[in-house]
């Protein structure tokens, strides 16, 4: 299942319940239990809709460490498919590699990182939000131009 089939999955579970997206919905991605044996990294790759080369660059890079097994090739855990499930989407978010590889190094500091955890978090929501809306003022004017040409507007 795709990264986008995971998130379809969630987002139709809080459309379906007039919920307002939470962090809950993430935590519905990968459920702790959903594995029962480690991921090769094509099975990892087709999960979550990239590439391998971009799997063996996040391990280069430092953003995850990935266990091997007896021949010596790539093996998956739900711990490494979790963080992989959070890089992805602060990826698509637009947080840069440099700051996802010192967010890295903070979550593997240990426990007294969490503030400067919490700042890079919050400074990050704050761009997304800013992002976002945007987005939505280039919707709204996508939306005119279309309803100026005699189209129809969506819901």
């Amino acid at each position: 299942m795709a990264t986008t089939d995971l998130m379809n999955r969630a987002l139709a579970g809080a459309a379906d319940s007039d919920a307002p997206l939470t962090v809950e919905l993430v935590h519905e991605l990968i459920e702790p239990g959903e594995l029962s044996e480690p991921l090769g990294i094509s099975e990892v790759s087709e999960l979550l809709d990239i590439s391998a080369h971009t799997l063996r660059y996040y391990e280069r890079c430092g953003l995850i460490e990935v266990a091997r097994d007896g021949l010596d090739h790539r093996s998956y855990d739900n711990v490494a498919i979790r963080r992989l499930v959070f890089l992805t989407r602060m990826r698509l978010s637009g947080m840069p590699m440099r700051d996802l590889q010192h967010y890295v190094e903070l979550v593997d500091g240990g426990e007294h990182t969490v503030p400067e955890r919490l700042d890079m978090l919050v400074e990050h929501r704050d761009t997304v939000r800013r992002r976002i809306r945007e987005l939505q003022l280039s919707l709204v004017a996508t939306e005119y131009k279309i309803a100026t040409y005699g189209g129809t507007t969506g819901p």
